[in-house]
């Protein structure tokens, strides 16, 4: 078996917007990250997609100690999104005050608005995250 998207082809396409994921060719199951079989049925049928980038927000939290390199980033809100497509996937959120985050981000729209590139003491290079802004037309 070969991955059909590897974390490097990932990680390229999210440096240039674009979210990738996989397909399963027997079930139809979506995922959004890097895998070599299907996580329902077990196929390794599956072919690359790409995402919309817009979904629900369905959890956070504000990070204020951030990993070692990172520390001029903080504080920062980390969120997790189910896709329309189907896939949870874990994001940065921008246009919010970490401070002012509370519980009514909860079920709120979101989009993909671009990307943040970071490089710290643990992941070993410069690895592309999504980041997620308020979906001001649709909440």
């Amino acid at each position: 078996m070969e991955y059909k998207l590897t974390f490097k082809d990932y990680n390229e396409a999210l440096k240039q917007h674009r979210l990738c994921g996989l397909k399963c060719r027997s079930c139809g199951e979506v995922v959004a990250q890097p895998r070599l079989a299907c996580g329902k049925c077990g196929s390794s049928q599956l072919d690359v997609i790409n995402l919309q980038g817009a979904g629900v927000l369905r959890s956070f939290t504000v990070i204020n100690v951030a990993p070692e390199g990172r520390e001029k980033d903080v504080p920062y809100i980390v969120v997790l999104v189910e896709l329309n497509e189907g896939p949870w996937i874990m994001g940065n959120l921008t246009g919010v005050a970490p401070d002012s985050a509370n519980m009514e981000l909860i079920g709120r729209k979101v989009v993909m608005e671009g990307i943040v590139a970071v490089s710290d003491k643990f992941t070993g290079g410069e690895v592309a995250g999504p980041v997620f802004a308020l979906d001001s037309q649709l909440t």
